[in-house]
């Protein structure tokens, strides 16, 4: 064995014709994690961020996240928006260039995409197209109970149009229906605002579904689930149809479950679609036992009530799943509120109370907050802002999906993580194993916090309402 002199003096040993290099000092630290950050005052938006973040033992006094992979809840859908027939159009008016790269930009699975990965669609028109319209209207005075002038046409242009697009680049991306209102020779007061649907009407009404499915599928569109009634407890909308528990339990197990059955459909039915003030009324639907066979789950809102309606629900029925269908955010709101306010019930909230999905309202509209319909909401702003000119403006709800659909594909779990203090944060597991951690300062102080994992641990700070996002293998 050679004898190294480690004095000054010199050795008679020969050198080493491949010295191995001194180790440094100060080891440089590897990252361990990626971390994407949007800052309440817009000056990070989704941006990855170059600190270095490497998982240790050091002890310190700060609070902590842990994340635990072995706790696990529901698997994920995905994160997207409502495509609006207003949405469409606007999309529709860029040229073909701008248009192709803004739906890989939403669509997309590159560096530079945020993957959207669920889409809310109307069935017939919402309060966000030019006009309301459903897939059968006929002259006032006439009924068309066999649907044979049933057509999407009013759609081909629009919405379907660009679904077709979407579908061309995510395949897989899952798309919920839901209508604002049943034809209106089908309800009470003949009109698109409010009214009931006609009991004589539940078994076309149920038939209207099935076409609607069996078309868009024939257009190459599977329609992953349906909810009966868009806000079925508000009549005041254009479109809008009011249905209570009891009259939607009634059309689900005597016409529009049967009526699936017999057509083969696999759609998912899911009741509610309205606010969280009201667990009782999915409670009251999923306590018929004959409706309840036929119905997947629960979709909720959160204009009224708090997101804490899902878990009451799930741990009604914890068999059923549970939807965050829809939330807006306003023209006169501002960015740092909506970011806040949003992540932490919205994007957090609802996937720690069992949500299988999380969708901001409508996902484009132009700068004066149009197409809607008259009556229909005009201070709704879209997650993009698209001019006649061309000029896209991405809003803050492109950044509250983004910080989600970016990172947390279908097929992902959610798994355990600890709120600590004002540190909001929900954990995922994706399908390629990979661990994410959405967290939301929804303090007034900037925090710095460690996320445990495995024993270890990194150290990271938030400004107050601040949102990152965190990824490691």
């Amino acid at each position: 064995m050679l004898q190294v002199n480690c004095s000054s003096g010199s050795t008679n040993e020969p050198e080493d014709p491949n010295p191995s290099p001194n180790p440094p000092e100060n080891p440089v630290a590897t990252n361990d994690v990626d971390f994407w950050l949007t800052t309440a005052n817009k000056n990070d938006l989704l941006k990855k961020q170059s600190t270095v973040l490497s998982f240790n033992t050091t002890f310190n006094n700060y609070p902590n996240i842990t994340v635990d992979e072995s706790q696990t809840y529901q698997s994920i859908d995905g994160f997207g928006f409502t495509l609006t027939g207003g949405s469409a159009e606007v999309i529709n008016g860029l040229s073909s260039t701008k248009r192709t790269e803004l739906l890989q930009e939403l669509f997309g699975n590159s560096e530079n995409s945020i993957s959207i990965s669920y889409l809310r669609i109307s069935i017939g028109a919402s309060d966000l197209n030019e006009a309301p319209f459903s897939y059968d209207d006929v002259p006032a005075g006439q009924t068309d109970e066999t649907l044979s002038n049933f057509s999407l046409e009013p759609d081909l242009n629009g919405v379907i149009s660009v679904l077709q697009d979407i579908l061309q680049i995510n395949p897989n991306i899952k798309i919920l229906g839901s209508p604002w209102s049943a034809p209106v020779w089908m309800k009470d007061n003949n009109s698109t605002i409010g009214g009931s649907l006609q009991p004589q009407y539940y078994g076309a009404y149920a038939q209207y579904f099935v076409k609607y499915i069996q078309e868009m599928k024939n257009l190459g569109i599977t329609v992953d689930a349906i909810t009966v009634q868009n806000e079925p407890q508000h009549g005041g909308n254009n479109p809008s149809m009011v249905m209570s528990a009891v009259e939607q339990a009634d059309f689900i197990k005597n016409h529009l479950g049967p009526a699936f059955t017999s057509a083969n459909i696999t759609t998912k039915i899911i009741v509610w679609d309205h606010n969280c003030d009201r667990p009782d009324y999915p409670i009251t639907v999923l306590n018929d036992p004959d409706a309840n066979k036929f119905i997947d789950g629960s979709a909720f809102h959160l204009y009224a009530g708090n997101i804490s309606a899902l878990s009451t629900v799930h741990n009604s029925f914890p068999n059923k799943n549970l939807y965050f269908t829809e939330q807006y955010t306003s023209s006169s709101s501002d960015f740092a509120g909506d970011l806040k306010w949003h992540l932490a019930n919205v994007i957090i909230g609802s996937m720690r109370n069992w949500s299988k999905n999380a969708l901001e309202w409508n996902l484009a509209n132009n700068p004066a907050f149009e197409p809607h319909t008259d009556g229909g909401c005009s201070t709704c702003k879209g997650a993009l802002t698209i001019s006649s000119g061309g000029n896209i403006t991405r809003n803050v709800a492109y950044y509250i999906i983004a910080h989600a659909s970016k990172f947390v594909p279908s097929g992902s779990v959610r798994i355990g993580s600890n709120i600590s203090g004002d540190i909001q944060n929900v954990a995922f597991k994706t399908p390629n194993g990979k661990k994410v951690l959405i967290v939301e300062n929804n303090g007034d102080l900037s925090t710095t916090f460690n996320v445990k994992y495995n024993g270890k641990w990194f150290v990271t700070s938030l400004a107050a309402g601040a949102v990152g996002t965190y990824v490691w293998e």
